[in-house]
């Protein structure tokens, strides 16, 4: 069972912002006050890894960072403005920056909640116990259930593999002492490559105590040649189905697979349901590790979805600035949804979206 609605969307447990959305239309003078409800942020450009499937390969690994003391501001003034939670993953391996511990506390302090995306590599005892009471979840990218094929598909050493299960084994261990709430995730993007090796990951998180894992599938970027050459997006999804008998085998009371089989059929199906995006420039952002704010993560580096950047403006400045408008126009109006990657991250938002906005007959007879 998807406790977590990871294969699903969360949206209509905010019927404040969406009620706010909907009388906002066409006009720009309320729309600019809609405020996102989750941002993405990259505190590092740097990474560890040159994963195989990365669909952000084209921006280049940049060693640069956020400066700590202008985020820790900016998050304050997004709590301020109405973000509910934030994600730190982004276009590098957010655990480099060197004060992301402090970053995660700062965070949670002011009102939102914190999530970690990670190759966990950097996850260390130090900052565990600094941050780990902190975070709402922790989600692990393990794309692989050998040292072998991990350092293939990670283009890694393969004690990189050892070194991230003794760092989920001692979080899950923080975690049960302190009781914190804190959820430990593993993901695994299903490629040919490591296919076979789903069941095997599996079991090794579990056995690591991790609460869950999450088997998807890859999505091809748009932006990204290096892994367009890999012919990933070719990879047949419904070959895979069978497997979900396996995996969800694993699952118990304390410890759940969440196989994105939704997610792969639509794939395979290749249908929106949607003709114009809903979700941008309103529901989520995404800050790049050179400060930059952007209302896609599919559009990263084009000057259409760039609304300003945080080392310049305030998130309010940014937000409500000539460049969100200038992109809100153009969503609604221009965007050819062709050009966007397949199952966005806000792809099931904008399913509910557009059918609140193209509702059935009788919809007054709940």
């Amino acid at each position: 069972m998807d406790l977590y609605r990871i294969d699903s969307h969360k949206l209509m447990y905010h019927p404040d912002r969406i009620a706010q959305w909907q009388k906002a239309g066409d006009e720009w003078e309320q729309a600019k006050s809609v405020y996102p409800l989750y941002v993405e942020i990259a505190p590092a450009g740097a990474c560890n890894h040159r994963c195989t499937f990365c669909a952000v390969d084209y921006i280049g690994y940049k060693t640069r960072s956020l400066e700590k003391d202008l985020l820790k501001r900016r998050v304050a003034e997004m709590a301020e403005r109405g973000v509910k939670s934030i994600m730190y993953a982004g276009e590098g391996e957010p655990l480099l920056h060197r004060h992301i511990g402090e970053l995660i506390v700062h965070t949670q302090k002011v009102g939102i909640d914190v999530a970690l995306t990670t190759n966990a590599v950097a996850l260390n005892e130090h900052l565990i116990q600094e941050a780990l009471g902190s975070v709402t979840w922790i989600k692990a990218s393990v794309n692989a259930g050998t040292r072998e094929t991990y350092s293939k598909v990670h283009q890694t050493k393969a004690d990189d593999f050892d070194r991230v299960f003794r760092n989920l084994t001692k979080a899950a261990e923080v975690k049960r002492a302190n009781r914190y709430h804190c959820t430990i995730g593993v993901q695994m993007v299903l490629l040919p490559e490591n296919q076979h090796e789903a069941v095997t990951l599996t079991a090794r998180a579990k056995d690591a105590g991790a609460d869950y894992v999450v088997i998807k599938p890859y999505s091809q970027h748009l932006m990204s040649p290096g892994t367009m050459e890999k012919g990933y997006k070719a990879f047949d999804y419904s070959r895979i189905f069978p497997m979900e008998q396996a995996l969800v085998a694993l699952d118990d009371d304390r410890f759940k697979v969440i196989f994105r089989r939704r997610t792969m059929e639509k794939l395979v199906e290749g249908d929106r349901r949607y003709s114009v995006c809903q979700a941008t420039p309103f529901f989520w952002a995404y800050v790049m590790a050179n400060g930059a704010v952007y209302g896609c993560s599919a559009y990263l580096e084009d000057a259409r979805f760039c609304y300003g950047n945080l080392n310049e403006q305030s998130f309010a400045e940014v937000w409500e600035g000539e460049s969100r408008r200038q992109n809100f126009h153009y969503v609604r109006r221009e965007l050819n949804i062709s050009e966007c990657r397949q199952n966005c991250r806000m792809d099931e938002v904008n399913r509910y979206l557009w059918d609140l906005q193209h509702p059935p007959a009788h919809v007054n007879f709940i």
